[in-house]
């Protein structure tokens, strides 16, 4: 695959080059953890996150925080919404409190820390499992409902949309398609912008924002919930779509067992189930905007070795078509609705 302009690594030293693992242990045993040498990186991308053995009791979870992204509010917002799940016995796993500070310094980087907690990826094709995570998810909604993100930003379409579009075609798209592209992301942007519109804020509420399967550990028949890095204020569909999965029909089966379970507990949002496709499409477009907004990070060539290759960029194109037929069609139904 011919890497493209732009694709080129910055040689240039990237700051989470200096997390050296002496950096690592001694940022953990300056917050009274002694650990025993043993450092393991755990699979994260926007930040550095690692796994660290102490002496004498279970490993913790290191978070080192990517420097520039969120300012100190917005983490502590996310560390407050972590709280105040768990205060209402959520399974939330959420950082570590020391001596009332849960955001900590060391060198030039913030980090947190959390206990270590097991469980296995959730096996959405079982249906009970789906009914499972709507109760959960009705329950994390009502408290992500009692206010609002003051700092952290809201997931819309000109930010996920329009200004990754940008972002591609000022620095990545290469020429041979770049009218094809300029094309269908102008007439997806129309469609999402009528669909989704970025003034409608009255149904945005705190959400996970990220919740995939990967941000799931499933265990003792229940999902546990990690990683809230992304969560922003959206409609409570987002944290929905995402569990969705296969042809129309499945989906359809997959979204009325979250529901069943969502409405134990709140009333699930029916209205906005014509976001969902709005959303996964936001989605695409925000992902290759990350990959190349990241793409200084020796992390990201090494873990993405096919981003910005002419066949990338040529089934981008192709999943944008699918994803405009998509927001074409009816939205999903909810049985007896």
């Amino acid at each position: 695959m011919d890497k493209l302009q732009g694709s080129e690594t910055n040689l240039t030293a990237h700051p989470f080059d200096r997390l050296t693992p002496d950096f690592i242990l001694n940022a953990v045993d300056h917050y009274g953890f002694v650990s025993d040498g043993r450092i393991l990186a755990l699979n994260s991308y926007e930040n550095r996150v690692y796994q660290i053995g102490l002496e004498e009791n279970e490993p913790i979870i290191a978070k080192f925080y990517r420097p520039e992204r969120w300012s100190d509010e917005q983490i502590l917002e996310e560390h407050q919404l972590c709280a105040e799940l768990v205060a209402q016995e959520l399974p939330v796993v959420p950082p570590l409190n020391i001596n009332d500070e849960t955001l900590f310094r060391y060198g030039d980087f913030r980090l947190a820390l959390y206990p270590r907690k097991g469980g296995h990826a959730p096996e959405l094709d079982n249906l009970e499992n789906l009914y499972t995570m709507g109760r959960f998810l009705g329950r994390m909604h009502t408290v992500g409902a009692r206010t609002t993100f003051r700092s952290r930003p809201a997931i819309t379409c000109k930010h996920y949309g329009h200004e990754s579009a940008a972002l591609i075609e000022e620095k990545f798209i290469p020429d041979h398609i770049r009218l094809s592209y300029q094309s269908i992301v102008s007439e997806i942007l129309k469609s999402i912008d009528v669909i989704y519109c970025d003034e409608n804020t009255s149904e945005h509420i705190r959400v996970h924002g990220d919740c995939h399967v990967g941000n799931i550990l499933w265990r003792d028949d229940a999902p546990h919930f990690i990683d809230f890095d992304d969560s922003r204020m959206a409609p409570a569909i987002q944290d929905v779509w995402m569990l969705l999965s296969g042809d129309r029909a499945r989906q359809t089966a997959q979204l009325n067992e979250i529901a069943d379970g969502y409405n134990e507990f709140a009333e699930f949002p029916l209205q906005q189930i014509k976001y969902i496709e709005a959303l996964r499409t936001l989605r695409i477009m925000y992902f290759s905007a990350w990959l190349a907004k990241r793409w200084d990070d020796p992390a990201f060539p090494r873990a993405f070795p096919w981003f910005n290759t002419t066949q990338y960029w040529e089934q981008h194109i192709l999943d944008l078509r699918e994803q405009l037929g998509e927001l074409n069609e009816p939205a999903l139904t909810i049985f007896g609705h």
